[in-house]
C-alpha cells in the first residue's frame, strides 16, 4: 500500500540559507553569537584599559589600596596628635567619638544632611559622617571641644548660652562650629549671609531666633537679628 505524504510546507520548500536571511532581517543586524562576541571583546579591551591605567598610577607614585584591614593613621585634632589604628571605612566623625574620645560632633542622621556631626577641615565645615578618617590625615580638624571650654568660651559659645540658642542640644555642636567658622570668614555678616552659611544646620527644636541672636552678639551688634 503506498504511503500518503503531506505535501510539504512553505518553510520546508524554502532552502536553508534563505530561512537563515529571513530569520537574521527579523532579528535585525546583529545576531545573539555576535553581540556575545562583540561583548567579550569589550571586557578585554576595558581590562586591557583599566590594567594600563592602573600600571600608569603606581609608576607615578600613586599610593596603594588601603585596607580592608585596620591601618595605621595619624591625626592633627584641635592642635593635638593622635594615632589609631582603624579600618579605612571608619568615618571622621566614628573615628572621633569611638576611638579618640572626641563626643563633641553628635552622630544624628549619619547621611551628612542635618549638621550636627560639623567639624572643620583646615578651616572649613564639613560633615565628619561624610568625611574618611583616613582622608583627614595631614588636615588641621577642629571639633567643638577646640572652639573654646567652659572655663574660657569662644565669644559664639557664650552667646549661645546668652541666648537661649538652644534647646535639646544635639544640634547645638555643630551650630556652634558652623557659626565659628561664618565668623571667622565673615566677622559682621548680614542676615542673608548669616542664613545662607548656616544652611547646613537644622535644628528640629527651631530655636533659629536665638541662633541668630547669638550670632549677631558674636559678630559684635551685626544685622543678624530679626
Amino acid at each position: 500500500m503506498a504511503q500518503t505524504r503531506y505535501p510539504k510546507t512553505p518553510r520546508e520548500e524554502q532552502p536553508e540559507a534563505t530561512v537563515d536571511s529571513a530569520e537574521t532581517k527579523a532579528r535585525g543586524p546583529f545576531s545573539r553569537r555576535q553581540f556575545l562576541r562583540g561583548s567579550a571583546a569589550a571586557g578585554a579591551a576595558s581590562a586591557g584599559l583599566l590594567s594600563g591605567i592602573l600600571d600608569g598610577a603606581e609608576a607615578q607614585g600613586e599610593p596603594g589600596v588601603a585596607g580592608p584591614g585596620a591601618v595605621d593613621m595619624a591625626f592633627k585634632i584641635n592642635g593635638k596628635a593622635y594615632v589609631a589604628t582603624l579600618e579605612p571605612r571608619v568615618t571622621l566623625l566614628d573615628a572621633l567619638r569611638n576611638h579618640l574620645d572626641l563626643t563633641g560632633a553628635k552622630k544624628v542622621c549619619d547621611r551628612g544632611t542635618c549638621g550636627a556631626c560639623t567639624v572643620l577641615l583646615n578651616g572649613d565645615p564639613v560633615y565628619a559622617c561624610s568625611v574618611l578618617a583616613i582622608e583627614a590625615q595631614g588636615a588641621d580638624v577642629t571639633t567643638v571641644e577646640g572652639i573654646g571650654s567652659p572655663a574660657n568660651m569662644h565669644p559664639i559659645q557664650q552667646a549661645f548660652v546668652d541666648h537661649d540658642a538652644q534647646q535639646c542640644g544635639f544640634c547645638t555642636p555643630g551650630f556652634v562650629v558652623a557659626s565659628a567658622a561664618l565668623l571667622n570668614r565673615h566677622p559682621n555678616p548680614d542676615q542673608d549671609t548669616v542664613h545662607r552659611e548656616l544652611g547646613g544646620n537644622l535644628c528640629r527644636c527651631g530655636t533659629y531666633a536665638g541662633i541668630r541672636a547669638a550670632v549677631a552678639q558674636a559678630a559684635g551688634g551685626g544685622t543678624t537679628n530679626g
